[in-house]
């Protein structure tokens, strides 16, 4: 750490150590109130100072006491400063005093800079890898654990180890074939070659892409009163596991998200073939990730107010942007300059103006020969509205002519009282007309029909159904067409007319109607970008700021992109960061537990290609990942409880999507078939009544989806699926760092009660009878192994066969979901 700290003296230059004032100034003082000029206040030099900020002069030479300066350090008046939980020394506050009532002179070799610099501000220092172990990572943890006298973990068994990898790369049980093979390969590259063999699996981008997820705040729905449904989600949701799979660079990950569709426009224009080039997809690829941006929570009403609906859109973007890709609590800044960070409020909305020029659009994802053969079959769509409007034609026949009829028991006063206009009614027309609207509601006309009537719309609605099964599924080029005939379109960001974009403004308290002083684009001055500049357009075109934002994000020597994904990859890895506040690198978060290591890695990082593959092999082939969670070593509980230094492997939980992968997989019936639009599996009556309208929860028609992979059920903003909700679903509202995990007896009892969990069990039953045979001692060793990686102790064995005759094998079954073995990974 002292190598780090002198390094970044070097860098930022010397300062007069004869002004313990000046020393005190630039330490604690110049992080927020130096380049940033947080509330207005630089003090940089002594004209600055005594210009001050929104609150007036800084300081009154001769005049300690009127100092705002002095105030703000003693919490006089209100001030702190400070911010947070960290005050000044009392000989710090005197050297200001004193330094104030001398005048507060100016040193002139004082540089204008700060040695109090935040670690996450500052550029990853590259250090030399600690001697004494094979591994990198080892080398850094196990200098700490020496420093602190902990003693590391043996390295766990081979069993417990084959389902760790699984589970944290694939999120599936191991086979039992695969865990025999791996038990019984005793070659030094067993372990390695197991992690290759996972990073190939398609299986492994729907795990890590669901981590990605959380963290993008993905849904299917809007959220709030009305939850618009996002019909075109689910290709972001695709976009982001393909990526994985593919080991697409880190870097361009990001620039795709932010700014694909600036960095690499495109089309879908043939060239005398239907095969659209390989070029272009990838283009294509690129746009449709910036569906990343179309699918924040959304207020329906506000699309009534165009000026607030843009308001809320960039305020979501910048958050979401802040949080997702430098992990920073930007959002404070909305209302007023960061209280913690140097992020002044001017710099939130220089950022939001930087999205002004996007809007969501909807762009195809085939090309105009798809487009023209839909032309050329919409004529079956017609038919379809035709056919519909035929039976409703017929269905008002049936109730005019039933109206008709009940009239006629009336009498003419109560008739034309009825037939009259509600505005027109007088007084004692109302009461007469009532009489006669209550016989008309009670008609049902499907009970009335005539015996014509009836088949008359018997065979429009049979004409409805031929329609609909008319109209073309499929193009033949291109697959499946988007609902009904619809054709294929993917939600992106693209541009508005130059002429049409709303200005910018800086908001009092963040509220609409308090408009401050406009600002144009620009990239967070306290990093060090304030000084890239955009294309000076005129309003005549589009000055690519996404862009911009996106390659000064993606260079190698960002001091928080890097950063911030490493420790995203390490905790989701081990359950906790080195950071263990993934989306607060800021003074408010945690600080690193072991920072020369995240530093290390943070460069290493784009030194590899900037591959996610490449950081799980590093991770992975360490001993500290594979180190046995299992030790209980009293010395190593008092010094470090929480296992900040990693001198164990931490136990698991299982999110709601793994389990439910994980237990569809033991039971052999999960459906692997890959993409799509989003699974709504059927809800019970209990669960639909918590929806409130069952047309919300479009259930599949075909049985063999309700069981595909978690990662692909639908996600309503207003209605998590219930298991996962149970199982501490992402609040995915805003960016979801890292779930919570609970233990609260709806876990148990959706495993216990759940028509899913007991259907799953039968289904278990059923393929240990046909796998094992009548001999019930196989089928338990056989439901070990594919439920918990293992064959069971002679004790568990004895303890589940004397369970199979008491209750059922169907029992043992739900049984073993209901274990913590189950639900864990050690």
């Amino acid at each position: 750490m002292r190598i780090a700290t002198l390094l970044c003296l070097a860098a930022i230059g010397t300062l007069d150590a004869a002004d313990p004032a000046l020393d005190v100034l630039s330490k604690r003082c110049l992080s927020c109130h130096g380049a940033s000029k947080m509330g207005g206040l630089d003090l940089r030099n002594r004209d600055a100072a005594l210009l001050g900020g929104g609150r007036g002069p800084a300081l009154i030479p001769g005049k300690p006491e009127q100092s705002l300066l002095l105030d703000a350090v003693t919490g006089k008046g209100g001030l702190k400063m400070p911010p947070g939980t960290v005050s000044l020394a009392e000989a710090e506050v005197e050297a200001l005093r004193s330094w104030i009532a001398a005048g507060a002179g100016w040193s002139t070799s004082t540089k204008a800079a700060s040695t109090d610099v935040h670690w996450s501000f500052r550029k990853p220092v590259r250090l030399v890898v600690p001697a004494g172990s094979l591994h990198p990572i080892d080398a850094f943890i196990d200098q700490q654990l020496a420093a602190k006298g902990l003693t590391a973990a043996p390295r766990a068994g081979k069993a417990t180890l084959i389902r760790r990898a699984y589970m944290d790369l694939v999120g599936l049980p191991p086979p039992p074939d695969r865990v025999a093979a791996f038990l019984a390969d005793s070659s030094p590259d067993a372990w390695p070659k197991l992690i290759d063999e996972l990073l190939k699996s398609p299986q492994y981008g729907e795990r890590w892409g669901r981590h990605w997820l959380d963290a993008a705040r993905y849904a299917d729905s809007g959220g709030y009163e009305t939850d618009i449904y996002f019909k075109n989600a689910w290709r972001y949701r695709d976009y982001v596991i393909k990526s994985f799979n593919d080991d697409k660079p880190f870097d361009r990950f990001v620039q795709e998200q932010i700014a694909g569709d600036e960095m690499w426009p495109d089309n879908l224009d043939l060239s005398g073939t239907y095969d659209i080039p390989k070029q272009k997809l990838e283009h294509l690829e690129a746009q449709v990730a910036t569906g990343l941006y179309t699918l924040g929570p959304e207020v329906h009403e506000s699309n009534m107010d165009s000026e607030k609906l843009q308001y809320e859109k960039l305020t979501d973007w910048v958050d979401t942007t802040s949080s997702l890709f430098m992990g920073l609590t930007f959002g404070c800044a909305r209302c007023h300059d960061h209280k913690f960070d140097p992020i002044p409020q001017r710099d939130y909305y220089r950022l939001a103006a930087a999205f002004a020029y996007s809007t969501e659009t909807e762009v195809p994802v085939v090309h105009r020969m798809s487009i023209r053969d839909h032309g050329q079959y919409f004529p079956k769509v017609i038919a379809v509205t035709e056919a519909r409007t035929a039976y409703r034609l017929h269905q008002e026949s049936v109730r005019k002519r039933l109206t008709e009829e009940r009239k006629r028991a009336f009498t003419k006063e109560e008739i034309a009282a009825y037939d009259t206009k509600d505005e027109a009614r007088t007084t004692q027309q109302k009461p007469l007309a009532e009489k006669v609207a209550v016989a008309v509601r009670g008609i049902n006309i499907e009970k009335e029909m005539s015996q014509a009537e009836a088949e008359r719309s018997r065979l429009l609605l049979e004409g409805i159904g031929k329609a609909v099964l008319d109209v073309p599924e499929r193009d033949a080029a291109q697959g499946l067409w988007d609902g009904l005939m619809e054709i294929p379109v993917a939600s992106v960001l693209g541009h508005r007319d130059p002429a049409l974009v709303p200005p910018t403004f800086i908001y009092g308290r963040g509220e609409l109607s308090l408009k401050k002083s406009r600002v144009e684009a620009g990239l967070p001055a306290f990093l060090g970008a304030g000084d890239i500049k955009f294309d000076d357009c005129s309003g005549q075109c589009v000055p690519l700021a996404r862009k911009a934002l996106a390659l000064w994000l993606t260079q190698p020597e960002h001091p928080l992109t890097s950063r911030v994904i490493v420790n995203r990859v390490w905790a989701w890895h081990f359950g906790r960061g080195l950071v263990a506040t993934p989306n607060d690198f800021g003074r408010q978060g945690s600080a690193p537990t072991l920072p020369a290591l995240l530093d290390w890695m943070a460069t290493e990082f784009p030194a590899r290609k900037w591959s996610i593959k490449e950081l799980h092999r590093l991770i992975m082939t360490s001993e500290t990942y594979q180190r046995a969670s299992s030790l209980q070593n009293e010395k190593n509980l008092s010094i470090d409880r929480d296992n900040l230094y990693h001198w164990r492997f931490n136990r698991r939980r299982l999110e709601g999507e793994a389990l439910w992968d994980s237990m569809h997989s033991a039971a052999g019936t999960l459906n692997l078939q890959r993409g799509g639009p989003p699974v709504a599996p059927p809800l019970s009556p209990d669960e639909i009544d918590g929806l409130g309208s069952a047309w919300q929860w479009p259930t599949n028609a075909d049985p063999a989806q309700h069981n595909r992979r978690g990662v692909y059920l639908l996600v309503r903003r207003n209605f998590p699926y219930p298991m996962f909700e149970a199982f501490d679903n992402p609040i995915n509202s805003v960016s979801c760092p890292q779930r919570d995990v609970s233990s609260v007896a709806p876990q148990a009892l959706w495993f216990l009660n759940n028509r899913v969990a007991m259907e799953q069990a039968k289904q278990f039953a059923a393929r240990l009878r046909a796998e094992s045979g009548p001999d019930t001692g196989a089928m338990v060793d056989r439901a070990w192994t594919l439920a918990l990686a293992r064959s069971p102790s002679g004790e568990e064995k004895q303890q589940a066969v004397a369970l199979i005759s008491r209750l059922s094998l169907e029992g043992f079954c739900l049984s073993l979901f209901n274990l913590n073995e189950f639900a864990f990974v050690d």
